[in-house]
């Protein structure tokens, strides 16, 4: 009797782990494009969390895909079919203004049958911690979590505001990691101070809302610190602040802030010392230059830690401060700052240790988590990112955005080209929609309610007159 032949070894079908983000680490998208399609979903910030996460959980039995941050609740029955895990990112939704958005993804949630796992979740009041206010979003917070967690052994929150709020509604499956952007590097993380104290050569960064300019105080913390320091630049990181570096765009509510660094008017827009990064690896990779970050963004410090550049958040309300406390990042309350401060006391009292020191045991509690819930992490099931830096540093991303103070003709055909090629398509668009004005009137069905005329006007219209109106500034 001849042996049984071995059997063939079965290959292992990578695990397909679609990624709510804005775009793809990989995605190298022009400026013009990235702003028309928002790909930093109205913050760049969300850009740090969603590529530290997509980098973590690519392994060689892993391939992740962003969703493009859509929430498609008709996309279910592919999702379904195509994913083994959708992945959920998210910072600060429980608040009233992202109500809407948590619905749809609820909906969404409620008709995938693949596991649903949400990091880094964080609700948002004032610094008090008093939830007070989101007394009116609890069915919709209710809601969104049981079916997360009828998807996942657990959710993983942010800090310790939302840990207590969400166990406070009822629900014991909460786990504390904090948030994954500072552990795009793994269990490593080095934060040192490269100079004994701030001095008019230092170079310092400095990040904050229209809100904090504009309510906080922070206008008059940037004042002062631009006059100390020639080098100070402030990163900016909305979608208005984008477009109004790039296309001297003030339609927005943001526009009237005429005290924010990104409007035209401010002194620091027209010394060209302000930016606003599409990509993280190139707003970390600027941010290795700097002595010191400070600001009201927690991401945009975040960059700079990331970095290895020291950075002190002035926290604004629970988000940030939950999130400074969890990670033992320096930070002040921004209702508490001195009317005189200097970034140079900061960095001076600024310290590290507990940051540094505790980072394994955190990385080590999210790992576990990760695991928890069925998913592989690149630190232990893999190169530990190595494949996804050396495919990073392949690529050719655009480099920040700076205020449009000139009007060259390299500048300008770079924006008219872009505004070009919106026309041809939206040309073609034409086209497509007579032939089906023509069919559809011929069967005598409805005319479609849309204007194709005023569809371009807001497509098109708005930056032809913005850039038109910059050449003549």
């Amino acid at each position: 009797m001849s042996p049984t032949a071995p059997t063939a070894p079965t290959a292992r079908r990578a695990q397909r782990i679609l990624l709510r983000s804005g775009k793809s680490p990989y995605d190298v998208v022009p400026v013009e494009e990235a702003l028309h399609r928002d790909v930093i979903a109205t913050n760049s910030g969300n850009l740090i969390f969603s590529d530290a996460t997509h980098k973590i959980l690519e392994t060689p039995h892993t391939e992740v895909v962003s969703n493009g941050i859509r929430t498609d609740v008709s996309a279910a029955g592919r999702i379904n079919e195509e994913y083994d895990a959708f992945v959920v990112p998210l910072a600060n939704a429980f608040r009233p203004s992202f109500e809407a958005q948590l619905k749809r993804l609820t909906r969404l949630i409620s008709r995938l049958r693949i596991p649903v796992v949400v990091v880094g979740v964080g609700a948002q009041t004032g610094l008090s911690y008093n939830a007070a206010r989101l007394k009116a979003i609890e069915p919709s917070v209710r809601a969104f979590v049981s079916a997360v967690l009828d998807r996942s052994a657990s959710i993983g929150v942010r800090g310790e505001f939302t840990e207590t709020y969400l166990k406070d509604l009822g629900f014991r499956d909460v786990e504390l990691i904090g948030c994954p952007s500072l552990f795009m590097y793994g269990k490593e993380l080095a934060v040192t101070k490269r100079e004994p104290a701030l001095t008019p050569g230092s170079r310092i960064a400095v990040n904050g809302s229209h809100s904090a300019v504009r309510s906080q105080g922070l206008d008059r913390v940037v004042t002062r610190a631009h006059a100390r320091y020639p080098h100070l630049r402030f990163i900016g990181q909305n979608l208005s602040d984008a477009r109004q570096l790039h296309w001297r765009d003030l339609s927005e509510p943001n526009g009237r802030v005429t005290a924010m660094p990104t409007h035209p008017d401010h002194p620091m827009y027209r010394e060209d010392k302000v930016r606003v990064y599409i990509d993280p690896v190139t707003w970390i990779d600027d941010l290795r230059t700097f002595d010191f970050s400070f600001g009201s963004r927690i991401h945009g410090n975040i960059a700079a830690l990331l970095a290895g550049t020291p950075a002190t958040v002035l926290c604004g309300d629970s988000r940030t401060l939950e999130l400074c406390r969890y990670f033992d990042i320096p930070h002040r309350r921004i209702d508490r700052l001195p009317e005189d401060l200097d970034p140079a006391s900061l960095y001076e009292e600024a310290d590290f240790g507990a940051l540094t020191g505790g980072h394994q045991e955190r990385f080590e509690r999210f790992t576990a988590f990760l695991d928890r819930n069925g998913l592989q992490n690149t630190f232990t099931h893999g190169d530990g990112g190595a494949a996804f830096e050396k495919r990073l540093r392949s690529l050719s991303f655009p480099p920040s955005i700076r205020p449009w103070n000139d009007a060259d003709l390299a500048s300008l055909t770079t924006r008219f080209g872009w505004l070009q090629s919106r026309i041809t398509e939206l040309d073609a668009d034409n086209d497509r929609l007579k032939r089906e004005l023509t069919r559809t009137t011929k069967a005598g069905s409805a005319l479609p309610a849309a204007s194709v005329y005023r569809r371009a006007r807001r497509a098109v219209g708005g930056p032809i007159r913005r850039a038109l109106q910059s050449g003549r500034q």
